[in-house]
């Protein structure tokens, strides 16, 4: 995404002075009119590479350490519980800047003479206005819908009251409609393209209309049938694939620790270049003081057995040590977790365990690039994939199984193909409804209880499986109604006692477990784990204790607060209940 970023200067002087400060209102002219500058189909593009801002970058990589997928150093303030009302302006998300600059490119592009520049760059600016709505009214519920640029007396508009969620999202639907209408159908690894535009719809669609069923908010169905179309036209479209290079044990793993994506499965990407544009996300998954997260224990129990057959129906699952429940498993646990034969990427020598760098004992390296250069602050240069055709698949088959419509034809070509990828069985939609899994079923306290259920939990499991680490999982339990799921205790690996412990099960101790005493440790031990300050859910065994459960009050916290200073200049602004 290099080539977005870099706008001329005269267009950065536009954007700085009309952008410096964070509010509707700032006149629209004060830098450079828009007759100067719409004129080309050249500037409509210039003008819209600055709106890729809007969009996450190496973040979509670390949202999951505030949800029950993964705990890193402490947990995040709203799974605590902890959160605040902002005090400032703008603050805590109710930030209105990139919108104002989509709305003045939408008031002036019809000025330049080129009908396919037009329609390309208009519908790019409008798909950046349906991922800003979206993501606010994912924050907030209803929010004021704008669609003009205000001027600085429309006290009017600028006063005006929040509008209700159906309004924001149907005018999303429509911004998002045309987008997918009028930008060509081409492939570019970090540009917006009809096929962003369709994985966005879909992804905005699924939200809604999921949350709209399990919060008991009207028109869920159109929305449920808009998610499934819009996967469906993507996955139609044959435009892209899924990425099997290296086979079951490695595609996957290859998928994001390689430094360069392609347009196999990638649809979009943020670009990172080793010396012009890093990250430091290598640096937060292997240093001690920093991320040090780690895959929670429930999520590694809710891998599958490589036969297809359940973790968690063994009599014993959990008191299963380390190097047993990693044996036999999908192959996509120990590509997001370190296994026991754990080797770096790109490299053939098993790593040493190292339990100093992840709270739970079962480390990240999903997205993990080889060790080296990479490892320092800010040294990372591997892309940062934004959507991918693999949650396509996931969105066509959750969809259609909550509208009541699935088939075991529609498993067949979206879940299954994940399966297939990794060399697993695939999902049987009559077994799984005969047999809803008891653990899954524990997870999800309002689940309907139809017909679907057993698929259903059966899509959920995959979901998470496949998109960890992917940014997805908080927004997934607040649209299921499942906050409460944060009330619960994150645990991490186990132990059965203290004392040397083989992870390998090479002949050699990997880890020593005590209690404040670690002079008996052997001298091959390359992990120690002080009881005293990661305790065991049984004393002296059992699973590392790490959090003891959050609290979450509904339905207060399924919204984010509003700041009090806007609250006190717009007096027609309510703040979320609760709040």
């Amino acid at each position: 995404m290099s080539r977005i970023i870099q706008l001329s200067t005269i267009v950065m002087l536009f954007l700085i002075a009309a952008s410096c400060q964070d509010i509707l209102n700032q006149p629209p002219d004060d830098a450079i009119t828009a007759e100067e500058f719409f004129n080309t189909g050249d500037d409509l593009r210039v003008y819209t590479n600055d709106l890729y801002a809007v969009l996450p970058k190496k973040s979509v990589y670390m949202d999951d350490a505030a949800s029950d997928n993964i705990l890193g150093v402490s947990a995040a303030s709203r799974v605590e519980g902890s959160r605040t009302v902002p005090t400032g302006r703008g603050s805590g998300g109710w930030s209105w800047g990139y919108l104002r600059r989509i709305n003045y490119f939408l008031e002036n592009y019809d000025r330049v003479d080129d009908a396919g520049a037009k329609a390309k760059y208009s519908g790019i600016a409008r798909f950046f206005r349906a991922y800003f709505y979206y993501e606010k009214v994912k924050r907030f519920g209803d929010v004021p819908w704008y669609s003009e640029v205000l001027e600085a007396d429309d006290e009017e508009l600028l006063n005006k009251a929040r509008d209700s969620r159906a309004l924001v999202m149907d005018s999303v639907l429509t911004d998002i409609n045309y987008a997918v209408d009028n930008i060509p159908a081409e492939k570019k690894l970090n540009e917006v393209t009809k096929y962003t535009a369709l994985i966005l719809k879909a992804r905005i669609c699924l939200f809604e209309g999921t949350f709209r069923k399990y919060h008991d908010l009207e028109g869920s169905g159109k929305f449920l049938i808009e998610a499934a179309s819009a996967a469906e036209e993507l996955i139609d479209s044959g435009a892209y694939t899924l990425y099997i290079n290296g086979g079951e044990d490695r595609a996957y793993l290859d998928l994001f620790a390689r430094s360069n994506q392609d347009m196999t499965e990638t649809i979009l990407a943020v670009d990172y270049e080793f010396g012009k544009r890093t990250h430091d996300l290598a640096y937060r998954m292997t240093a001690p003081t920093q991320g040090r997260w780690g895959l929670t224990k429930e999520l590694v129990n809710s891998y599958l057995m490589r036969d297809g057959s359940r973790f968690t129906d063994q009599a014993d699952y959990e008191t299963i040590g380390f190097y047993e429940e990693m044996q036999n498993r999908d192959p996509r646990l120990t590509q997001t977790t370190a296994g026991p034969d754990y080797a770096t990427y790109g490299s053939d020598d098993r790593e040493p365990v190292n339990l100093d760098i992840t709270r739970t004992g079962y480390r990240v390296i999903k997205a993990l690039p080889p060790k080296g250069p990479q490892w320092g602050s800010g040294g990372s240069y591997n892309d940062v994939i934004l959507f991918r055709y693999a949650e396509a698949l996931l969105i066509y088959a959750e969809a259609k199984a909550e509208l009541g419509t699935l088939t075991q034809a529609d498993l067949d070509m979206s879940i299954n193909k994940l399966r297939d990828r990794v060399g697993m069985p695939h999902l049987n939609m009559a077994d799984a409804n005969a047999n809803p899994d008891p653990y899954q079923e524990a997870m999800y306290q309002n689940l309907e209880q139809g017909a679907n259920k057993g698929v259903i939990l059966e899509i959920r499991r995959e979901r998470r499986v496949e998109m960890v680490n992917e940014g997805l999982r908080w927004s997934d339990l607040m649209r299921w109604k499942e906050g409460k799921k944060v009330e619960k205790p994150i645990r991490g690996i186990y132990f059965s006692g203290l004392g040397a412990h083989d992870f390998n099960k090479d002949g050699n101790y990997d880890v020593y477990v005590h209690d404040g005493d670690d002079s008996g440790a052997p001298a091959e031990v390359t992990a120690k784990i002080n009881i005293n300050e990661r305790p065991l859910t049984n004393g002296t065994s059992g699973n590392l204790k790490l959090f003891s459960g959050g609290t979450f009050e509904e339905p207060k916290d399924y919204y984010y607060p509003l700041p009090k200073e806007d609250l006190e200049l717009n007096q027609n602004l309510e703040q979320n209940p609760g709040w």
